[in-house]
């Protein structure tokens, strides 16, 4: 039996658990229909559509035949190597109260029970391993390791929701071979812990929000169709949008305000109250609505059309501008970063599957955007490809989504000859999360930033131990090149000390809390187009030593970052790292430092412009020396996820990185920065880009640039002036000509103002910020 670990649903499936969940959905077999049964028949209909998520359509093709054989693999292990009898279904997974391996346990027994209704599975249809399936959950059952006597012990979430989708996806699958008193029966659990699905179980006092409530929801849904209950299935439907409680908690409204659980009218969405997660709760949401969309489609119980829609609609708002190549940003993933099981391109692949299958109950144009966005994810995935699932423990097209049904839903969409969304020059400001993403056609980036309002990052149950300058900005790219930067090993291997984009100290890291924020409000930046915006952070670090002002301004053809006002009192060596590339295992790629090879490690002073190989190039813009170091690092994922359901595995990786440093000493006062990532670019493009912009200020008041049109890009952390324009306080300010001449764009980084007064050569505007929560106003100037 493979030596897997053990996992909870939210691990995006990797060890024991991934490979049961991460294998599952294929199709049912020839059997009894649960429609046959007692339960009225719409309710019967529910139970048929959730299945056939679990086992799919049994559409034939070669990808499907290989997850299907990874299935038969994975499943006949676990099958193999389970005893039903006094003691535990397998050595490794212990019985007893509040066990930590409960879930691996139904995770495995779903592997099982899937692969045994999977047509042409190596245990389909046998009659030996479904009555071991039906012994091992009746021992499950009677010896309370989940049964309506069993108490919470731990993690909430275990027995709320973990377990009862599990549980909900066994059932499912073999419901046509068990009589009503034993679904009856095996549902108790399920109703215990799950009854309301609008309230915390074990804290009723807490009104269930965001992923939570929707997996509720759907876990509501779907077990009342299996009890015949239809209350309980049209309570299941009325939670997603919190009837009983007058909306307050609906999981598909938009949120006017920053931060706080949930969606938000600027297309954030933040859970844990806190930390921006449209990569991975909101995904887990999206697919939980997805799943409740296609299981009562047709039915009496049918979600509302306004509920669909809405769904629909926050595919494009909140999840598209963060996927990259098919995989999520880093800068959106909280502390599931650390997770070996859900790389960026893990739960690319789910967030894939969830549009997948929303284009299925769609329609018309909302069809077309939903499923050309999916193909475009599959087309351009080419680091792991989402047809092709070489391992069923990796890369898996969903949670609930995965392996056979996800790759058969997925070829029913392209074999439509629907065409791929092409890639669009975007700038936007999620100022509610503050989170900012600029796309362009070749690369894109996103930044890692905190104020009082959003945390550094998250590190709860033993996740995320290296996040400590996740959120001190971090400088995240995307390369054409290298889809897989971030997916191979990097988080296990990188230097954390050191992230792109960061300024750090060279001493002890800070103590890991659950989700810091910082003590500054200054954070967020303006979008001037398309293809130009302004982001900046006021920094200071966990322990309040270190403080900086630091922007970035996003173009076409790079990223110009400028930092001032570096002071720091610990005595610890300050740094400011402008890349930290992951070149792969054996990487390689000529560094040029004006025009000379760079060997290992090595002190550059007054460069002017240096090259990466594959990359891109580096422009110095003021006198700053660089330390150049290429050194190959060694690391493990359970180094930075010790999680009981989660941790990694032990084996280590070993990667080689360029780092390009600037060092500020100890101690510095007032010590500054001035560079430009160029991404893509060539070596005569590096040296030409001079042309493309000025600095014009780089100070703790005032950082600004001016493009090669004239147009004025400036971050003031105060009231200020910066050539023909001043402000009368903190503003993101940009000026230029658009489309209906001279115009001027603000935002308020603060959150905290009501009028930003600008005056433009002498001529003053009052610009109403209250409310705005960070979004770019703008205003037409006359002629």
């Amino acid at each position: 039996m493979p030596g897997f670990g053990y996992v909870d649903r939210r691990t995006a499936l990797r060890g024991g658990a991934a490979a049961a969940a991460s294998v599952a959905l294929t199709t049912a077999i020839a059997r009894p229909s649960f429609a046959q049964s007692a339960v009225p028949a719409e309710a019967a209909a529910i139970v048929t559509g959730y299945r056939e998520l679990q086992t799919g359509i049994n559409r034939p093709s070669a990808e499907r035949a290989t997850a299907l054989a990874n299935l038969d693999r994975v499943a006949k292990a676990y099958y193999d190597s389970m005893t039903v009898g006094d003691g535990p279904l397998w050595k490794d997974l212990p019985l007893g109260p509040g066990s930590e391996f409960t879930t691996s346990m139904y995770a495995r027994l779903r592997a099982i029970a899937v692969n045994w209704g999977t047509p042409g599975g190596a245990l389909a249809g046998d009659a030996a391993v479904l009555g071991r399936i039906e012994a091992a959950l009746e021992l499950l059952y009677i010896s309370d390791q989940y049964s309506e006597k069993t108490a919470e012990i731990g993690n909430w979430y275990t027995y709320e929701i973990g377990i009862p989708l599990y549980l909900l996806h066994i059932l499912s699958t073999v419901a046509g071979e068990l009589t009503k008193d034993e679904l009856a029966k095996y549902l108790k659990p399920v109703l215990k812990f799950s009854g309301d699905p609008n309230l915390r179980t074990n804290n009723p006092t807490v009104v269930e929000t965001g992923a939570n409530r929707a997996d509720k929801s759907t876990i509501s849904i779907v077990s009342g169709a299996m009890l015949g209950d239809t209350e309980r299935i049209r309570r299941g439907v009325g939670a997603f949008t919190d009837v009983e409680g007058g909306g307050v908690a609906s999981v598909i409204a938009k949120l006017h305000r920053a931060a706080g659980d949930g969606f938000h009218t600027d297309g954030s969405f933040i859970q844990h109250d806190s930390v921006p997660y449209p990569g991975h709760y909101g995904i887990v949401l999206l697919t939980a609505v997805a799943s409740a969309i296609h299981v009562t489609k047709g039915t009496e119980f049918e979600l509302p059309v306004d509920v669909r829609e809405a769904a629909y609609a926050l595919v494009s708002d909140t999840f598209a501008p963060f996927v990259h190549a098919g995989a999520l940003m880093e800068s959106v993933r909280g502390r599931f970063l650390s997770r070996q099981g859900e790389s960026a391109h893990d739960i690319g692949h789910q967030v894939t599957g969830a549009v997948v299958l929303l284009a299925r109950s769609a329609s018309g144009k909302r069809k077309e955007e939903l499923g050309g966005l999916a193909a475009k994810w599959i087309t351009e995935d080419t680091f792991a490809p989402y047809l092709e699932i070489p391992d069923p423990e990796r890369f898996a097209p969903g949670p609930d989504l995965v392996a056979v049904p996800g790759i058969e839903f997925a070829q029913e969409l392209l074999a439509t000859k629907i065409r791929p969304t092409p890639t669009v020059a975007t700038h936007r400001v999620f100022g509610q999360q503050d989170r900012m993403v600029h796309i362009t056609e070749g690369w894109s980036a996103s930044l890692g930033v905190a104020s009082t309002r959003i945390s550094r990052y998250e590190s709860v149950n033993a996740m995320n131990l290296h996040g400590w300058y996740t959120g001190d900005g971090s400088l995240y790219l995307f390369l054409p090149k290298a889809k897989g930067h971030f997916t191979d090993a990097y988080w296990p291997t990188v230097d954390p000390l050191l992230l792109p984009g960061t300024t750090t100290k060279a001493g002890p890291t800070p103590a890991l809390e659950q989700v810091p924020l910082t003590t500054k409000d200054h954070c967020g930046g303006v979008r001037w187009d398309a293809r130009h915006g302004a982001h900046a952070l006021d920094f200071v670090s966990q322990d309040g030593t270190l403080t900086a002002k630091k922007s970035w301004f996003f173009t076409p053809s790079g990223v110009v970052c400028l930092g001032a006002g570096i002071t720091d009192a610990s005595g610890e060596r300050i740094r400011t790292t402008i890349e930290n590339r992951n070149l792969g295992e054996h990487g390689s790629g000529a560094l040029l430092a004006d025009g000379r090879l760079v060997t290992g490690s090595e002190s550059l002073r007054r460069k002017r412009w240096l090259h990466l190989e594959k990359v891109g190039g580096y422009v110095l813009l003021d006198a700053s020396d660089v330390t150049a170091l290429r050194e190959d690092r060694t690391g493990t994922w359970r180094d930075v996820d010790k999680g009981a359901n989660t941790k990694g595995t032990t084996v280590p990786y070993t990667r080689r990185y360029q780092k390009l440093v600037i060092e500020h000493g100890a101690k510095p006062s007032g010590a500054s920065y001035a560079y430009a990532v160029l991404l893509t670019a060539s070596v005569l493009e590096t040296i030409a880009s001079a042309w493309a912009w000025r600095v014009r200020s780089n100070t703790v008041t005032v950082q600004a640039i001016r493009l090669w049109d004239a147009t004025l890009l400036a971050n003031f952390f105060a009231a200020g002036s910066v050539d023909e324009v001043s402000v009368s306080g903190p503003a993101s300010v940009a000026l230029g000509r658009g489309s209906n001449g001279r115009q001027l764009a603000v935002t308020d980084p603060t959150q905290r103002q009501d009028v930003i007064k600008v005056t433009v050569r002498r001529k003053t505007v009052e610009v109403p910020v209250k409310g705005t929560f960070g979004a770019t106003q703008v205003v037409s100037l006359a002629r």
